[in-house]
């Protein structure tokens, strides 16, 4: 039987439609003697026996992106995570991303699970794209963490922050509407991105956390020398100074030094605060 010939403009073609090499295209082309569909199946064959290979590779580099909602009401965080640093500041993995991004946007998943069973397009999930360009990239990709936070309407907005060149996004929710109030919520956002705050507040501090910087206080103190009577006063001294370190709106606000971020917000609108805030970084 003779061989199909495979042109340039079928090769191009095919590495439109899926974003594969021009190697890789002409010889899934070959192997599918020219049928479009079965050179597809073959390069996702490729991206999923990949896939298997990569499983146990680390994948720490990546892009994270930010996005809300039209009217402000939700917002969401992904992290779509690669192994090289080369290929996260590609345009294509970026505009994947930002894809993945929005369709976590649209649906609202509940669970990074959820967002990987939902349709992309092409007769793909989510979960079926990556592991596409699994086989197109050569790396191992992953949703390593998703993130939403929804309000509804008359409830208050979120506002979205991309920090460094993607290296981490933060959405926050605030109390209030209204567009003189955005400003706030995104500086905010980027003193979550700065500052890092484990919670809200001190009650969203788990209790096992707690106890164990009072332990820690408890030893510092009695390694200081301190009386064994006066070790669970300086615990709970230091206990108050982690709870401004770690909780957002107890931390003093970075762009003022003076006052803390529940007083700044109440300074721009009496009673404004935040309801709620996410954070995701590479790392």
């Amino acid at each position: 039987m003779d061989t199909v010939k495979i042109s340039a403009s079928d090769v191009k073609k095919l590495r439109e439609m899926t974003g594969a090499g021009m190697m890789d295209c002409k010889k899934a082309l070959t192997e599918a003697e020219g049928d479009f569909e079965k050179a597809i199946a073959n390069l996702r064959k490729k991206g999923q026996k990949l896939s298997a290979k990569r499983a146990d590779r680390e994948a720490k580099e990546g892009v994270v992106l930010a996005k809300t909602s039209g009217n402000r009401n939700n917002g969401v965080v992904v992290r779509l995570s690669c192994e090289t640093d080369f290929v996260a500041k590609t345009e294509s993995f970026v505009a994947l991303t930002d894809t993945i991004a929005d369709i976590a946007l649209k649906n609202l998943p509940a669970t990074r699970d959820d967002l990987l069973a939902l349709d992309f397009g092409d007769g793909l999930t989510v979960g079926e794209k990556i592991t596409e360009q699994i086989g197109v990239i050569g790396e191992k990709l992953e949703i390593s963490q998703y993130a939403k936070i929804e309000t509804a309407a008359g409830e208050g907005q979120v506002l979205p922050y991309i920090h460094m060149g993607n290296k981490a996004g933060v959405i926050v929710a605030l109390n209030q509407e209204g567009p003189d109030k955005m400003d706030a919520g995104k500086n905010i956002a980027m003193q979550v991105a700065a500052m890092k705050p484990l919670a809200l507040d001190k009650d969203g501090i788990d209790a096992s956390v707690i106890q164990a910087e009072i332990e820690i206080g408890k030893e510092q103190a009695r390694a200081a020398g301190k009386p064994e009577a006066m070790l669970e006063k300086i615990a709970m001294g230091k206990l108050n100074k982690f709870y401004k370190e770690n909780t957002l709106l107890n931390q003093i606000y970075v762009k003022d030094g003076k006052v803390t971020v529940a007083q700044y917000l109440d300074s721009v609108s009496k009673g404004l605060t935040v309801t709620d805030f996410k954070h995701i970084a590479l790392g």
